[in-house]
């Protein structure tokens, strides 16, 4: 039996520092922490990432990019399904980095890489919404949307998104960002994020997105 080559050590760094940085808060993981977490010495995790920002600054580049490449994949959205796929695909990446959104404001206060990164972001997402929109009904003239309706609406649904683990982790401090409730919790998210677009569906399309919607709705905590 092949025995699997062993991990690099930056590589078992980062991905320690992600589990500790999601279950318990960036700003409550410490360098030496973490170098217990892995058994190795703070000269070994210093030798790799000289500080914590640096191993924020390498975690939140890994999730820019794996969000861009998915944030592209909304030219290929053609129908609802399509639309409750992208966005549970966002929440699901979302979940997997999630110490930057739970932490986000103290990261945006303190670190110059995610305040001048982030706003980008937002507005990537927005420009993602925007088309998915146009998509879905492409005809202002026959539905109630107008340029403004659709930007707020490309907006709000960038809001629900960037802040909706906030809003469970509010609601259930002491497990929401546990492992366990991700399923529910990503689930809910898409829901009240698509549930935005059903008004302005023509009725086939609305019927459809209902559906699905109630297919995978779990009722919030």
């Amino acid at each position: 039996m092949v025995k699997k080559a062993p991990r690099r050590t930056a590589e078992r760094i980062l991905n320690t520092t992600l589990e500790l940085f999601n279950r318990f808060g960036e700003p409550n993981v410490s360098t030496t922490m973490i170098s217990a977490e892995l058994n190795i010495s703070p000269g070994n995790l210093y030798y790799h990432f000289p500080s914590k920002d640096e191993l924020v600054n390498t975690l939140f580049d890994q999730y820019e990019g794996r969000l861009y490449t998915l944030l592209a994949a909304s030219e290929d959205v053609l129908d609802v399904e399509d639309a409750w796929f992208f966005l549970h695909s966002l929440f699901e990446l979302i979940w997997q980095y999630r110490f930057l959104y739970r932490d986000l404001n103290h990261l945006l206060s303190r670190n110059r890489r995610l305040e001048t990164h982030f706003p980008a972001i937002l507005l990537r997402k927005r420009a993602a919404f925007r088309q998915l929109l146009d998509i879905l009904y492409p005809d202002p003239t026959t539905q109630s949307s107008d340029e403004r309706e659709r930007e707020a609406m490309a907006a709000s649904m960038v809001v629900l998104l960037t802040y909706w683990l906030s809003y469970e982790y509010v609601l259930q401090p002491r497990s929401a960002m546990e492992p366990e409730n991700a399923q529910d919790a990503l689930l809910r998210g898409a829901y009240h994020v698509l549930g935005l677009l059903a008004p302005y569906l023509a009725d086939q399309p609305r019927q459809h997105l209902l559906a699905l919607i109630d297919a995978y709705h779990r009722p919030s905590p």
